[in-house]
């Protein structure tokens, strides 16, 4: 049988784990061909989100956890989660509930049919239209960035195989990885299940203007190279542009000598005007170095505080079981072999 491994990051989340277990749980008791695991990585929640966990934990031998020793950020903690799944298939499920775990019935279904990836998009928001329009501008500035395809408004949540996940951990060792653009850049065939994106009803959103930036600038600079190429071609225009208003001003000074006067405007225009460009080329050459400056640390993607009930194997359909939580002290680097991390 089959093993499908459900992976869901969470951070302060108690309003909702309990109601994503129960969905999960209800779905694959409906698809009695496959085994299952739910592991939840939490980001050192604040909140009681790891104490519900562990009551669920208790009662159903399906639900995994590792608790982070710190909070990691809404990159590396996901990426490790995924790492940490033994399953032949790995579906990522995020802790809001704005993306609807039944979907994973039609995930399957379409990997029964012999697609190894299997992408959720969606087609429609229930979020602000006015974020929904720049998010779909941001895709297809980033396409037209890249020579690869995007995939336009998937977040993340949707079905890979086995081995899209073996290729990722053995070739693509990097600590702060875009999860995404590794998708696309490797190039499975892949096709969409859509759906609409519901608002979130409890809790409160871990996005801020940071993340968003941050996923939007990692998007970029992990993806494409052309924005320090358009650093250069700014800077020959700025050149040439200087060059032409210089020339201006020498034959306008010449042909009206006596009565034109520069005057002190054009002058505070035109330096703010190249501090300006070069404060944005400066910041566009500094995502690129922080970039650089990740590579280099090579720091693991989380270092963990716990694992509970790893050590107990998946039941099938759904069926839980009472059993036993195991706590782990372990600091698992990402590339160490699968074997190791399902001890």
């Amino acid at each position: 049988m089959k093993l499908v491994s459900v992976v869901t990051p969470c951070y302060n989340e108690e309003a909702n784990v309990e109601e994503l277990c129960a969905r999960v749980r209800r779905v694959m008791e409906g698809l009695p061909q496959y085994r299952y695991e739910h592991l939840f990585i939490d980001n050192a929640s604040q909140d009681a989100t790891v104490a519900k966990l562990k009551q669920i934990a208790s009662q159903d031998r399906n639900v995994k956890i590792i608790v982070n020793c710190r909070n990691f950020g809404h990159v590396r903690s996901p990426m490790h989660g995924l790492y940490q799944a033994t399953g032949d298939i790995i579906i990522m499920l995020f802790a809001d509930l704005q993306d609807p775990p039944e979907l994973l019935k039609d995930l399957l279904a379409e990997w029964e049919n012999g697609t190894p990836v299997v992408l959720a998009i969606k087609r429609t928001s229930e979020e602000s239209g006015l974020m929904f329009a720049i998010r779909t501008a941001y895709y297809r500035l980033v396409e037209k960035l890249t020579d690869f395809e995007v995939y336009e408004h998937f977040t993340g949540f949707g079905l890979y195989d086995r081995q899209l996940l073996d290729i990722l951990r053995e070739k693509y060792p990097d600590p702060y990885p875009y999860f995404r653009g590794m998708i696309a850049e490797v190039g499975f065939p892949y096709k969409s299940v859509f759906y609409n994106q519901k608002r979130r009803l409890r809790g409160i959103t871990k996005n801020n203007f940071y993340t968003l930036y941050d996923a939007a600038m990692l998007g970029i600079t992990k993806l494409s190279k052309v924005p320090l190429r358009l650093v250069t071609f700014f800077g020959f225009a700025s050149a040439m542009a200087s060059l032409l208003v210089g020339l201006f001003y020498l034959i306008y000074k010449l042909a009206f000598w006596n009565s034109f006067s520069v005057g002190v405007a054009p002058l505070v225009i035109g330096i703010f005007l190249f501090i300006s460009v070069q404060m944005v080329s400066l910041g566009i050459i500094g995502e690129y170095i922080g970039s650089i400056h990740t590579m280099v640390q090579n720091r693991p993607l989380v270092i963990e505080r716990e694992r509970i009930n790893f050590d107990v194997p998946a039941a099938q359909g759904g069926a839980g079981v009472p059993a036993e939580l195991i706590n782990l002290q372990a600091a698992v680097h990402p590339s160490t072999p699968r074997h190791e991390h399902a001890r």
